[in-house]
């Protein structure tokens, strides 16, 4: 054991898991495992399975920031941080770790609708937040987006820098937008690819610059501080013409489960049931990414996984084996479309057994009845970075209130029924989309 390997927090106290940061919960300790661009091989893998078996109570989830965490740890704090340390998972400094948030698309690089490869850019941006100090002063939660316009995209999670490609005169550039998400918000401006980092480290650079101890995020900010005023001091020349400004992403066109394109071969997306793995399912999975892939999991902001580069003469024996593991493989199954936060068992603040009523709840529904919906111990819904068209919020154990997405009204939306049963919530969600995606 390196003696000089302290689990401590980073510069400034935080709430938020990271890898060096291990973090209280009634379950145990939490341990974030930040991935880059939601890049996990095969063997670190094996290494989170270890982990997890050996120093926690063997309880793995995928994130919603297409991360992994670790539930559920006891004492050993150092000796399962020098684990995953030893495995590649992180930097070996605190302050480098928590910064690192940046996703991607899961098939960054592979998309066929990719107008542009995000990942040479994005160990760029990875590099410069793990080795800039002044950067560690941004709060573990500040993130960035990186979308290079594929098919498999997440556009809803809100951002506090967001980067998308665009192709202007047969040339590439990089649009961007402050504390939103290309799937809801337009540009404020663009760059040519290669300044994209350039760009990155000045808007970062020009929030610390701005922001007092009280704005951790850019929405916080911008509460005080126009968007021009921000723009104006970035040092950088923008094109902010119609072109740009009047610029709208196009919806994500691919579904994160099953069979996935690729611009060669194929990929396989699948899903851990409410995001949960065991440590006997993540080492199945990274068997099958080494013998019938390339050898990578990619998370995905979905709490799903795409295994890459399947030889689509095995993709069938593939997809037997994940199910066989307990894995999700295709939309249309009810619980592919339910998340749950962590519940009463993991958190003092939830209401409910969430993980143990979304089961429930998925077998009231048949198969292709619901877009999403999210099952919320307390009002904090910690557990979804966007509103889901459903949100089931616990007011006591199995029992809910049903509310709609409206992008006219702040938090779930809409209340539809109060005081339900799993059982009258099933009846209701019973309906086609529409009726409840706002």
């Amino acid at each position: 054991m390196n003696p000089s390997l302290t689990p401590d927090i980073s510069p400034r106290p935080s709430a938020c898991p990271g890898l060096w940061r291990i973090v209280a919960a009634r379950d145990g300790g939490i341990c974030r495992i930040k991935l880059p661009g939601g890049l996990l091989l095969a063997d670190q893998a094996e290494a989170v399975a270890d982990a997890a078996e050996r120093f926690a109570a063997g309880v793995i989830e995928a994130t919603n920031r297409a991360n992994l965490q670790i539930r559920g740890i006891g004492a050993q704090h150092q000796a399962l941080i020098e684990l995953l340390l030893a495995a590649g998972l992180g930097p070996r400094e605190a302050a480098g770790d928590d910064v690192r948030n940046l996703m991607l698309s899961p098939l960054a690089g592979l998309d066929p609708a990719m107008l542009l490869d995000t990942r040479p850019l994005a160990a760029q941006i990875l590099e410069m937040l793990e080795s800039t100090p002044r950067l560690h002063q941004l709060s573990a939660k500040f993130a960035v987006q990186l979308d290079g316009g594929e098919g498999l995209s997440m556009l809803d999670h809100q951002h506090d820098l967001w980067l998308s490609a665009i192709e202007l005169e047969q040339r590439s550039w990089l649009a961007f937008g402050l504390a939103g998400c290309p799937g809801a918000n337009r540009a404020l401006g663009a760059v040519p690819v290669e300044q994209g980092l350039a760009l990155t480290r000045a808007v970062l650079e020009r929030f610390l610059d701005l922001a007092t101890p009280e704005q951790s995020r850019m929405r916080q900010l911008l509460e005080s501080c126009s968007v021009e005023h921000f723009i104006d001091g970035l040092g950088l020349t923008l094109r902010r013409d119609a072109a740009v400004l009047d610029w709208q992403r196009g919806k994500a066109s691919v579904s994160w489960l099953g069979t996935l394109a690729q611009q060669q071969g194929m990929a396989l997306g699948v899903a851990p049931p409410l995001g949960r793995l065991t440590p006997a399912m993540l080492r199945g999975v990274a068997r099958v990414a080494r013998e019938l892939g390339d050898g990578q999991l990619r998370l995905s902001p979905w709490q799903s996984l795409v295994l890459s580069n399947i030889d689509p003469a095995r993709a069938g024996a593939a997809q037997a084996e994940l199910r066989a593991l307990g894995l999700l493989c295709h939309a249309d199954e009810p619980l592919a479309r339910i998340t749950a936060c962590t519940g009463s068992s993991g958190c003092a603040k939830a209401q409910a057994e969430t993980k143990g009523d979304a089961v429930t709840l998925s077998a009231l529904l048949p198969p292709g009845a619901l877009a999403s919906v999210h099952l919320s111990g307390c009002p904090r819904s910690c557990a979804v970075a966007h509103v889901a068209p459903a949100t089931l919020l616990a007011r006591s154990p199995g029992r809910y209130d049903l509310y709609s997405r409206d992008a006219r009204l702040p938090g779930f939306g809409a209340l539809r029924a109060s005081d339900l049963t799993l059982k009258e919530a099933g009846a209701l969600l019973d309906l086609p989309t529409e009726h409840l995606d706002d």
